[in-house]
């Protein structure tokens, strides 16, 4: 052993190395103390997340239950890993900031914390607690745009199960995208009742479940991932418990504590139902096995009284870990993104209502769907001609800033949520039409409904660009949050019927006349990339 490098510490002096070690967990809370704040506010915020106080208790708890066979690292060599995880971990801190995008923060956290166990333990270390560590991702709440996109898709899936169900009762339904018509009542399967909030804690508790489990790798993974089926299948069963009930006894089955309590019920279901499934899988291994028997217990768990002997060691990569951890905080107070730039615009109530020869007729967006978009701005209206057959429904919605989970939703996964399906989806180019200095892209997508068809433009107008893609809607705003310091952006939406029978060409003519006028007066209410800042704002 090499005494530079190393001490030993005999275990009744143990606290001593606790203490170098707590210290740098300390600071790098400290460093990260608002995107720790802010992840717990989205825990007491959101059912979907509310198990996330339990992750790290739990996590903790895995570590130290097998402290039997950690043992420190003797050398710096040993404990370079770490350190370079550590750094990995501070760097995305950093690029978090400066884009303020707290998610990459919440993740960076997590991998920072991972980096100072390897420092401390070493390869080996990380070996014997690597499950425990990979559990913390559990408490990190997806970025907004993912749960838009996934909860869209889960109320289309339910809904779908859960009117099946209520068919299966001998009952007449009618499902249109997300609302069952029973005749007498309608219900709308909102994005509450996705099932969401039993697909994340249901997903935790089915990793620890793998985790434990005495079989095959295998069946682990089938436990992990069957926690996805499970949520999907009961939530609709849930759904189509509440249409049976609604249909007998009216809509207040569907509200209150009724519906709280159907939640929880289904819930604890969900429970049951998976320890069933890792009973099936005992069972079809040849083994014999009791409820009781069915995950592997440590030792320890049982052993309170007896004594843990462990040779600890204090070695210079703690004074490394230390050093960093400063640095990487003096550095994120002047290397921050807080400032962020409100372009001046014109407000969508002054968007003309005549364009060309086209007339328009300004409408509405219900309150509780204003809720969810969180829009800063919006416009939407019809617009004709004397010799059009059909009119354009025209919508944008702007938002001038983006970073706290208000984004622009993707028409792509709203529309089959009206009961509308996607039948012929491309992109279309523009060349001769500039919007804002580059060529203008559109995502273009025929739908229908029964008898009836729509033809669907849009795409995302987001600081100078005209964007097709949802994820490189958030590349941008991550590029454009650290070198611009705007993430303000927009979505720009044209939708216009189809006669039966009717040449989808006739339609596609009409657009792209609308468009042309349209695009002449769009710079004034959506910002380019040259703007003048109306207002500089603290983002936090």
């Amino acid at each position: 052993m090499d005494s530079q490098d190393t001490t030993l510490i005999s275990s009744g002096s143990s606290s001593y190395i606790f203490a170098w070690w707590g210290l740098a967990l300390l600071l790098l809370g400290l460093v990260f103390h608002e995107s720790l704040a802010e992840m717990a506010g989205i825990w007491m915020g959101s059912e979907e997340y509310s198990h996330g106080f339990f992750i790290p208790a739990i996590s903790v708890y895995l570590i130290w239950v097998q402290r039997n066979e950690l043992k420190c690292t003797r050398d710096f060599k040993s404990s370079i890993l770490g350190v370079a995880i550590l750094l990995l971990g501070l760097l995305l801190f950093l690029l978090g900031g400066l884009a303020t995008i707290r998610t990459i923060q919440h993740y960076a956290f997590i991998v920072a914390v991972t980096g100072i166990f390897a420092a401390a333990f070493g390869r080996q270390g990380l070996k014997t607690a690597w499950v425990p560590l990979v559990f913390l991702l559990f408490m990190v709440p997806f970025p907004q745009f993912i749960i838009n996109n996934l909860s869209s898709k889960l109320q289309l899936m339910s809904s779908w199960l859960g009117v099946e169900f209520i068919r299966a009762c001998d009952i007449m339904v009618y499902l249109e995208g997300n609302v069952i018509d029973l005749g007498g009542y309608k219900l709308q399967v909102v994005e509450a009742c996705s099932g969401l909030r039993y697909l994340f804690p249901l997903a935790s508790l089915s990793f620890l479940c793998a985790y434990l489990f005495k079989g095959p790798v295998w069946q682990k993974l089938l436990i992990f991932l069957s926690s996805v089926p499970l949520t999907i299948f009961m939530n609709s069963f849930r759904i189509g418990v509440i249409g049976i009930l609604v249909n007998h006894w009216g809509t207040e089955m569907a509200e209150g504590f009724l519906h709280d309590f159907e939640g929880w019920a289904v819930f604890l279901l969900c429970m049951v139902l998976l320890f069933i499934e890792m009973w099936l899988f005992s069972r079809l291994s040849g083994r014999k096995t009791a409820f009781a028997e069915l995950v592997q217990l440590p030792d320890e768990w049982f052993a309170a009284g007896k004594s843990v002997q462990m040779d600890w060691y204090l070695n210079k990569s703690v004074f490394a870990v230390l050093a960093l951890i400063v640095a990487v905080g003096v550095a994120g107070v002047f290397v921050r993104g807080d400032e962020e730039i409100i372009p001046q615009r014109k407000a969508f109530l002054n968007f003309p209502m005549q364009l060309g020869d086209w007339r328009g007729h300004r409408d509405y967006i219900e309150k509780k769907y204003l809720d969810a978009l969180k829009l800063t701005d919006y416009v939407i209206a019809n617009y004709v001609t004397e010799d059009a057959a059909s009119a354009v429904n025209f919508y944008s919605a702007y938002y001038q800033s983006q970073r706290k989970g208000a984004s622009v939703h993707s028409p792509r996964s709203c529309i089959p949520g009206d009961g509308w399906q996607i039948t012929s989806f491309g992109q279309r180019d523009f060349p001769d039409l500039q919007v804002q200095g580059s060529p203008l892209r559109i995502n273009r997508a025929v739908i229908e409904k029964g008898d009836y068809r729509q033809l669907v433009y849009y795409w995302f107008q987001q600081r100078g660009r005209s964007i097709t893609n949802e994820y490189m809607v958030k590349w941008y705003l991550f590029y454009d949050a650290i070198a611009m310091h705007r993430t303000d952006g927009a979505l720009v939406r044209l939708v216009t019927s189809l006669d039966k029978g009717q040449d989808i060409e006739v339609a596609d003519q009409r657009l792209q006349a609308f468009m042309r006028d349209m695009v002449k007066v769009l710079p004034d209410y959506l910002p380019g990339k040259e703007v003048v800042a109306a207002q500089i704002v603290q983002a936090d």
